[in-house]
């Protein structure tokens, strides 16, 4: 791993649940020694990307984060657009809809809506990162992405996060190949015993896959006679807003749902 690639690894060790981290957890949880992680908190000091606050001089995200954020947001205004459409979606379906994006390899979530419709629902994180094993959001992806990329995914450890995780690269390419074949992912039970998520791959300009958008209840609500439908015209409508352009054997699943 480069100097670059391991120093913007520090970056997504910071979470909502865990904002703030010394020296020694932040080494532990990146794998290196404490003298190279100070270095490179050091340099990102040096840009703005994380500043050290409190009297045990923890680290948290710093400035300069924030005007990368609202940069990419006005280039490409992902949140702005998606939004409305995850707000219908869960009044729609009744269930929590959700979007993540890839970012540096990760699938990492970044907006999501609730249904008012229940009290008890699934619930989510906008600090997320989605397994691609695990998910449905990940499986979508999967399907997606290039053979080499997909390979390079199944070459990383794949845990089994509860008992009906599917850990067999193999099972998980034919998993891979259903998206491609239906449209969209399932998971039951994958990452949460008693969730059921679908999902749908996202598209951006380039015809490349940046991300998911996916629809999770519990186990016993789940309906995917109704979701689906809305699912994948609501994916139809966050890729038109960003002039993104889905397969055609993609394509022509979300306008038959339509």
């Amino acid at each position: 791993m480069s100097t670059v690639a391991k120093a913007l690894d520090l970056l997504s060790l910071f979470t909502r649940a865990e904002p703030q981290a010394g020296l020694s957890e932040l080494a532990r949880r990146a794998g290196l020694n404490k003298a190279t992680c100070h270095r490179l908190l050091t340099d990102l000091a040096a840009a703005g990307l994380v500043e050290q606050v409190g009297p045990a001089r923890e680290y948290r995200l710093g400035p300069a984060v924030l005007r990368l954020a609202a940069l990419r947001e006005s280039a490409v205004p992902l949140q702005a657009a998606a939004r409305p459409v995850l707000d219908a979606l869960a009044e729609a379906t009744g269930e929590t809809a959700h979007l993540s994006v890839l970012v540096a390899g990760r699938l990492q979530a970044l907006a999501f809506a609730y249904s008012t419709r229940h009290a008890t629902r699934v619930m989510m994180s906008d600090a997320d990162v989605l397994p691609f094993h695990a998910t449905a959001s990940g499986l979508a992806v999967l399907g997606a992405l290039d053979p080499a990329a997909r390979e390079t995914v199944l070459a990383a450890p794949l845990p089994a996060l509860t008992p009906l995780t599917v850990t067999d690269p193999a099972a998980l390419r034919g998993l891979a190949a259903a998206v491609r074949a239906e449209g969209h992912a399932e998971s039951i039970g994958g990452l949460e015993l008693e969730v059921h998520s679908l999902a749908v791959p996202l598209f951006g300009a380039d015809g490349a896959c940046m991300g998911a958008l996916a629809v999770a209840a519990p186990r016993a609500r789940m309906q995917p006679a109704t979701v689906l439908p809305a699912l994948m015209q609501a994916a139809a409508r966050i890729t038109t807003h960003l002039g993104g352009q889905p397969p055609d054997d993609i394509a022509a699943r979300w306008r038959a749902a339509a």
